[in-house]
C-alpha cells in the first residue's frame, strides 16, 4: 500500500507542483484546503486537485474558529508584532496545522506536507505546530528537500513542470509579487516589493480603498465588549447592528476597507534571521484593536495593564514565530484570560479616511472617577498629601545626585 500524505493545498503553482511531485514519488496524496476566508472557488480547487493526482480532497471551513479562538485571542492580548504588524498570516497557521493533523489521524496518515519556502516564517509555524500536536508525525517539506531543489531552481522550472503534466496554473514568470489572504488580512511581498524604497502601486491593494478616495463623511461605530470579547457592533451612521463573532468581524472588515483603514508597509524581522518587506491590509482588526485597547483604559487596573503590556510583545513574538502550541503560550493565554475579566463596556469610534479614532467609552465597572479626576472638584482627594508622595519618590533621585557633579558624570580617581 502507498503511504498516505496530507498536503496543505491551495491550488496555486507551488502546491499543485508539489502534489504531482509527491504522487510521482509513490505517495497517496490527500489534499487539504483550509477555508480561512480567502476569496476562492473551492469547488474549482477540489476539481483541480483531483485532476492533478489527489486521491481525496478535504475542504474545511475554519472561518468561525479562526475568529473566535485565534483573532479574538490575539486582540485580547493586544498582539502587534514589532509595534505594527497585526499578525494576519501568523495567526491562521496554527489553526490550519491543527486541522491538518486531525485529518492525518482520521486517515491514518503518517506524513504531512506543506509548500512553505525554506527562507520564510511559515515553514517554522507549520512544522512546530505539527510536532507539538503529533510528535511522531513525519513532515515532507519539499522546499528543504535536496531532490526537489535540484529539480526546481525557480518559477520557470515549476511552470515548465506544470505544462508537462497539464496542470493549469495562473502564475507566470513575470508575476511581480506574492500574496497570502485570509479573513483577517491580505499580505503582499516579494518581487517588486523587495525594494524597500518602491512605493506600491495602487492596484496592488486589493482589499482596501485608498484613504484619499474614501468617503468624505465619517462613520461612527460603537463596539460592545464582554470580558474582552467583542459581542456587538452598532453603526451609529446607518443604525446597522451586528452580533456573532464571524458576522461582527466580517462587518468590521467591510467598514474598514471602505474607509481606507488598515494599510501597513514595513520591514520586519523574520524568525529565521532575514529582514523582509511586507505590505499588509488589515481593516477589521485595526478597528477592533483600537476599540479594545481604549476600553481597557477605563476598565483595567493600572498595575494589571502594566504587567500585561510587558507580556504583549512576547505574546506577539510567540504568534509570529510559530509557538502557539507551547507551554509558554498556555501560560500567557491564562494570564490574559484573567486580565480580561470584567473588561465590559463599549467604545465609540470615528472611522474616517484611514483613521480610527476612539471618541467615547463607557463601562458598567468603570474605574474612572470623574469627581476624583476633576480639577474643579475635590472628590475626596487631599492635594496636601501629594507633597509627601513627591518627597518619598525624590529620595532615590537625591541619592542619584551623588554620582553627578554639576550635572555631569562624576569621575572617580584613585588617590596615590
Amino acid at each position: 500500500m502507498k503511504e498516505k500524505v496530507i498536503l496543505a493545498y491551495s491550488g496555486g503553482l507551488d502546491t499543485s507542483v508539489i502534489l504531482k511531485w509527491l504522487e510521482l514519488k509513490g505517495y497517496d496524496v490527500i489534499a487539504y484546503v483550509a477555508d480561512v476566508g480567502q476569496k476562492e472557488d473551492f469547488e474549482a480547487v477540489r476539481e483541480k486537485a483531483l485532476k492533478t493526482g489527489a486521491s481525496k480532497v478535504y475542504i474545511e471551513d475554519l472561518k468561525e474558529e479562526l475568529v473566535q479562538e485565534y483573532i479574538f485571542a490575539a486582540a485580547r492580548g493586544n498582539a502587534l508584532y514589532e509595534g505594527r504588524y497585526f499578525l494576519g498570516t501568523a495567526i491562521a497557521r496554527p489553526l490550519i496545522a491543527k486541522r491538518q493533523i486531525e485529518i492525518a489521524a482520521r486517515e491514518g496518515a503518517h506524513y504531512v506536507s506543506h509548500g512553505a519556502t525554506g527562507k520564510g516564517n511559515d515553514q517554522v509555524r507549520f512544522e512546530l505546530a505539527y510536532y507539538a500536536l503529533q510528535p511522531d508525525i513525519q513532515v515532507i517539506s519539499p522546499w528543504k528537500d535536496a531532490e526537489f531543489l535540484a529539480q526546481f531552481k525557480g518559477r520557470s522550472d515549476m511552470i515548465a513542470f506544470a505544462e508537462k503534466w497539464s496542470i493549469p496554473v495562473k502564475a507566470s514568470i513575470a508575476k511581480s509579487y506574492s500574496e497570502d489572504e485570509n479573513l483577517m488580512h491580505i499580505s503582499h511581498e516579494a518581487g517588486i516589493l523587495e525594494d524597500p524604497l518602491f512605493r506600491p502601486h495602487e492596484e496592488i491593494f486589493s482589499r482596501t480603498v485608498a484613504p484619499q478616495r474614501a468617503p468624505d463623511a465619517e462613520t461612527l461605530l460603537e463596539i460592545e465588549f464582554a470580558d474582552g470579547y467583542p459581542v456587538r457592533v452598532t453603526n451609529r451612521s446607518d443604525s446597522t447592528v451586528v452580533t456573532g463573532a464571524l458576522p461582527l468581524f466580517t462587518y468590521l472588515n467591510r467598514v474598514g476597507a471602505a474607509n481606507g483603514v488598515g494599510r501597513v508597509d514595513m520591514v520586519e524581522n523574520r524568525f529565521v534571521g532575514i529582514k523582509s518587506r511586507g505590505v499588509y491590509e488589515t481593516p477589521g482588526a485595526t478597528i477592533l484593536w483600537a476599540a479594545h485597547r481604549d476600553l481597557e483604559g477605563i476598565a483595567m487596573d493600572k498595575e494589571v495593564m502594566r504587567i500585561r503590556d510587558m507580556l504583549s510583545p512576547l505574546f506577539s513574538e510567540l504568534i509570529y514565530n510559530g509557538f502557539w502550541f507551547s507551554p509558554e503560550m498556555d501560560f500567557l493565554l491564562s494570564a490574559f484570560e484573567k486580565s480580561q475579566e470584567k473588561i465590559n463596556g463599549s467604545v465609540l469610534l470615528s472611522i474616517y479616511k484611514g483613521n480610527v479614532t476612539p471618541i467615547g467609552r463607557q463601562s458598567p465597572i468603570s474605574l474612572y472617577n470623574q469627581d476624583l479626576s476633576s480639577m474643579d472638584v475635590e472628590g475626596g482627594y487631599n492635594a496636601m498629601d501629594a507633597g509627601g508622595f513627591i518627597r518619598i519618590h525624590a529620595i532615590r533621585l537625591k541619592a542619584h545626585n551623588i554620582v553627578l557633579k554639576n550635572g555631569k558624570p562624576y569621575t572617580w580617581r584613585h588617590k596615590e
